[in-house]
């Protein structure tokens, strides 16, 4: 696939390396030379100096021939002119671009084929969001990803000493949960990829991530790890995009908040179009504000500013001042390595949120879904079988004859509104719904060519 990247900030550069080691044709647009140096030298991709949105630089970058441009530039109005231009004058097939400002989000009309050509919009903010309230639904779990519009849950934690199947084998989770079928999909044990089988004994500090029903989920996270019922008082840091939209999110479903913002004029403004949450002006990183918020009654505290040094900073302290559970939005990757688990209970980066969704639209094959996982070393898929025995690699097939790589683990199926967890005697349909685990993403690849079909398949 030839792809044309506008914008060689952190998504951008990471799509390159990501896409070029799929064998992809990636070219790189953006107006610094110096990072389009240094990336040429370690990627395997094109580079462009010049203006993201200029007619001249696109015909330069490919873009006659492009499969897709990816506009991910840090100005959503370069984004937009981007599409329009490839559209306009290349007619490119696909136009993703990302756009942060709600006030253009609120209007989807603008997006429209007659007005700005875009084909799928990512909003960082939104999807941090989504997380975020996933996690807070999840007390213990450090990810939470919905497939099948919800109906199924992959969950990692981190397991507890003490917990009923800590020191016990996989295959005794049945026993403890006769009537709650789950299946173990990796396990991670000193940063190091376990792939589990029913031998496999769970050791305490274990990341385990495991899929299921979404009404099963929290009977297994009890088998697992010591939970707390959900947290309903939550202060949030910083009243930006994406600490006024969760707080406006949270009020309606009845959680007690609180959010600190330190610019004044900001901090009136949400104030003003907040119903229940308490808004507090001053510096999040201040003992004495945080005390004033009654931090040691507090279950959850989200530092969700746009500085990652005033994020880890505020939360590592309402820790220590007891908040029970604590966030930070962290956008550099190395700082993510760094903090969390031992720093802060969850590291969330928004990068990591917008590249899986940027995948989603990228892989080959029928892909509904792609979440990045542990920082980004890992992928679960929710990918469609079609075909038939004849001519695709998974359907006809039971879950032990498929191909699979020696880091995948299929986990779950939705077959019309029925969540089947996979045995090794499931055997795959035309049009299920398949949840994969990947624990290596050198192994995207084989897992495309799986859920392809031949081209006899019509």
């Amino acid at each position: 696939m030839k792809i044309v990247i506008l914008g060689a900030g952190q998504v951008g550069v990471s799509m390159a390396e990501i896409l070029s080691r799929e064998q992809n044709d990636i070219t790189l647009v953006d107006i610094d030379d110096d990072v389009l140096d240094g990336l040429q030298d370690r990627l395997d991709i094109n580079t462009v100096l010049g203006s993201a949105a200029h007619p001249e630089v696109m015909e330069q970058a490919g873009m006659a021939d492009a499969d897709l441009v990816l506009a991910v530039t840090d100005r959503d109005e370069v984004n937009m002119v981007a599409c329009q231009v490839a559209w306009t004058l290349f007619k490119t097939p696909k136009k993703i671009a990302r756009i942060r400002a709600g006030e253009y989000l609120k209007h989807p009309k603008i997006f429209d084929i007659s007005a700005v050509p875009v084909d799928v919009i990512i909003s960082p903010e939104a999807l941090v969001t989504e997380q975020i309230l996933r996690l807070i639904e999840r007390p213990g779990a450090l990810q939470v990803v919905e497939f099948a519009g919800g109906k199924i849950q992959l969950v990692g934690l981190r397991a507890d000493s003490g917990s009923p199947m800590v020191g016990h084998r996989i295959s005794e989770l049945k026993q403890h949960l006769p009537k709650v079928d789950t299946r173990v999909a990796a396990i991670y044990r000193r940063d190091s990829a376990i792939i589990p089988t029913g031998d496999t004994v769970i050791q305490a500090g274990d990341e385990v991530f495991f899929v299921a029903a979404r009404k099963a989920i929290p009977k297994v996270m009890n088998e697992l790890r010591h939970i707390d019922k959900t947290g309903r008082k939550i202060i949030l840091a910083g009243a930006g995009n994406i600490g006024f939209r969760l707080a406006q999110t949270l009020e309606q479903a009845s959680y007690h908040v609180k959010l600190i913002e330190f610019n004044e004029q900001r901090a009136r403004f949400v104030s003003d179009r907040l119903d229940k949450t308490i808004v507090l002006h001053g510096n999040a990183a201040a003992e004495d504000l945080l005390q004033q918020a009654n931090i040691e009654s507090t279950e959850v505290f989200c530092a969700l500013t746009n500085k990652d040094e005033a994020n880890i900073l505020s939360a590592m302290l309402a820790k220590r001042l007891g908040a029970h559970r604590v966030m930070s939005l962290v956008n550099s990757a190395a700082y993510v390595d760094l903090v969390q688990s031992s720093m802060l209970d969850i590291a969330l980066s928004p990068r990591l949120a917008t590249i899986g969704t940027l995948l989603t639209h990228i892989r080959r094959g029928d892909v509904v879904q792609v979440a990045s996982l542990r920082r980004g070393a890992a992928e679960a898929i929710e990918a469609i079988a079609h075909g038939d025995p004849s001519n695709s690699r998974v359907v006809g097939r039971r879950v032990d004859e498929i191909d699979l790589p020696n880091g995948a683990t299929l986990g779950a199926i939705l077959r019309g509104d029925e969540v089947l967890v996979c045995h090794d005697s499931t055997v795959i349909e035309a049009e299920d719904h398949v949840i994969v685990f990947v624990s290596e993403k050198k192994d995207v690849p084989a897992i495309e060519r799986l859920f392809q079909v031949a081209v006899t398949f019509i």
